[in-house]
């Protein structure tokens, strides 16, 4: 509703929406939307990466991926994981996971993060993709086990390994950024992007950002535009390949 509101509002850059992941999978997910997200929306800028990770219990049978991926060859249909919901971005990571590595598992996904948290914690799920920061208290406080995080690069000043380190490429972030409507200003587009970037470069700030586990982007628009419509490719094969319906 967000995204549609600003799509079909005036452009003359008075408004603008923030938008997640589900920009890039909703127009494969969804069979139909309000507003076309390339021809309709520009954007401005990607603001931040919001790092994600995979968490299982603490006596789960492994503790590293590449333990978790031989179990769960050897052990097919075993394992179970819990998202935030269907279509999130950490279903699709999970997913997109699942066949570079060559295993299965079962998908359960949940109304938000607090549930699938409940149900590692009581022993009813084997592992949790969420994002980081929504884990960490639980891996610090010993009730979860972190097993990797899903960016290519591991997270400043934390030692935990990442996806990439075992399977060379993968990648895997939820994206945070600003859009316009498509026919605003270039000149106006570029004086926000300019702005947001400027705020988002400031040393304080690029600290508090990184303390809830994000990277600062502050792409041009051009930038963020290419880079949203890469993701909807990227996920709309995975999406198809593995029959993924919105809730």
């Amino acid at each position: 509703m967000g995204v549609d509101f600003v799509a079909k509002a005036p452009a003359d850059g008075l408004t603008f929406g923030m938008v997640n992941s589900s920009f890039a999978v909703n127009p494969s997910l969804r069979k139909s939307l309000p507003y076309d997200t390339v021809k309709d929306l520009a954007g401005i800028t990607q603001i931040a990466n919001l790092q994600l990770a995979i968490v299982a219990r603490p006596d789960a049978p492994f503790g590293t991926l590449a333990e978790l991926i031989a179990y769960a060859k050897k052990n097919p249909g075993k394992l179970s994981y819990g998202t935030p919901g269907a279509g999130s971005t950490t279903h699709l990571g999970a997913e997109l996971l699942k066949r570079e590595a060559g295993f299965d598992m079962l998908h359960a996904p949940f109304k938000g993060s607090a549930p699938a948290h409940t149900e590692l914690l009581g022993g009813r799920l084997d592992l949790v993709f969420d994002p980081f920061l929504s884990v960490l208290p639980y891996v610090k406080a010993g009730r979860m086990k972190m097993i990797a995080t899903l960016d290519e690069k591991r997270i400043p000043g934390y030692g935990y390994p990442t996806v990439a380190e075992t399977l060379p490429g993968f990648h895997v972030s939820a994206l945070l950024g600003f859009v316009a409507p498509r026919a605003t200003p270039p000149a106006v587009v570029a004086k926000i992007q300019a702005d947001t970037a400027k705020v988002l470069h400031d040393p304080e700030m690029r600290r508090r950002v990184e303390e809830q586990g994000m990277d600062v982007v502050a792409s041009t628009p051009a930038q963020f535009d290419a880079f949203v419509q890469s993701e909807m490719k990227r996920w709309s094969r995975v999406i198809a390949e593995a029959g993924i319906q919105a809730e």
